[in-house]
């Protein structure tokens, strides 16, 4: 089969002929249809401090057809289709029994980030049925909604709050998508750039701001008062501070930016303020069946205020992906870009 292999310290993408994967006892093997490009495949193939390593298979945005049963396995057959949960858990360890937080387990040997490739041998722990009214596409949304659902779900939105969301990529967009779906009252988003403002209010946004000098009476302006939550989806040098700066009086920030550089903050100034600060990462298959199953809902009897898949933009083959790579890391018109793996 034909796989992307990243060879490490910062090389171009390969894409490369390898042995076709079979099921494990308790897997499944599967033909990938499609896997989205995430920022996390960008900054990790750059050859920097976080980094893939050398000759990795990798990709975590994907869905397929099982097309292989391991023996072990029940409840699967041969052309079902689903979405991967690609970070396998133990289940054993004292993070796996507590939180259920898949991409906190350090126990596992196994890895499903295996989806820039035609075929896919996964455990079947990590495979999330896709309902009949939900398209490869969607189930390909599915890893990077439930990252903001998350996150978002751990700042405790109260019905009719006011959410600030730093940031326009992805991940701030279905922080947005779910702040509208979980009560807030009034959401603002706010970037560098106005590229994204369009697609930021589609997702349920009130109003859009860019930073500059006057962003925090702007914010406070459209949202009718400061923010009780910020949710920090941009995960630069600044943020942090920058949350902090804008939160109400006992705000609550979560952080999903996940910068890996140190983000000074000021302790008075938080303090000053009695702010609580949270960083996320990860997600449960609990959110997994549970997106999979509301979009199944939304489709069947209508509901939802938009279509996830308003972001995604381009669409391309598996060998169009090391050119665009090359693409996405200098400026570009794109937000979600799927790999048609077939």
């Amino acid at each position: 089969m034909k796989a992307a292999i990243y060879p490490g310290q910062g090389r171009p993408i390969e894409i490369e002929d390898i042995a076709d994967p079979a099921p494990g006892p308790d897997g499944l093997l599967i033909r990938v249809d499609r896997c989205g490009i995430c920022g996390t495949d960008l900054s990790m193939t750059q050859g920097g401090a976080w980094d893939f390593g050398a000759n990795v298979q990798f990709g975590h945005e994907y869905a397929g057809t099982v097309v292989e049963v391991g023996r072990n396995v029940s409840g699967w057959k041969v052309g079902d289709p689903l979405a991967v949960l690609p970070s396998v858990a133990c289940g054993q360890c004292d993070t796996c029994r507590a939180h259920g937080n898949n991409v906190l387990c350090r126990e596992s040997p196994a890895r499903a980030s295996v989806g820039f490739a035609e075929l896919a041998s996964i455990p079947a722990s990590v495979a999330t049925p896709l309902p009949k009214t939900l398209s490869m596409a969607d189930g390909a949304l599915i890893e990077p909604l439930a990252i903001s659902l998350y996150g978002t779900q751990m700042a405790q939105i109260r019905p009719g709050e006011r959410v600030l969301v730093l940031g326009g990529g992805t991940v701030a967009l279905y922080a947005i998508y779910w702040a509208r779906r979980l009560g807030a009252g009034r959401v603002v988003a706010m970037s560098r750039s106005s590229r994204r403002r369009d697609l930021c209010l589609a997702m349920g946004a009130d109003a859009f701001v860019a930073f500059g000098d006057n962003e925090v009476g702007e914010v406070v302006e459209a949202l009718g008062g400061a923010p009780q939550v910020v949710l920090e989806c941009v995960g630069a040098t600044g943020m942090l501070g920058r949350s902090v700066m804008h939160a109400a009086p006992f705000g609550r920030i979560v952080s999903l930016g996940f910068c890996t550089a140190p983000d000074p903050v000021i302790p008075g100034m938080a303090s000053y303020k009695c702010v609580s600060m949270h960083f996320a990462v990860g997600y449960s298959m609990r959110e997994f069946l549970y997106i999979a199953q509301m979009l199944d809902r939304d489709r069947i009897y209508g509901g939802g205020h938009v279509d996830p898949k308003a972001i995604v933009t381009g669409n391309i083959g598996l060998a169009d992906l090391p050119a665009m790579f090359e693409t996405l890391r200098g400026p570009n018109a794109e937000t979600k870009v799927h790999v048609r793996c077939q």
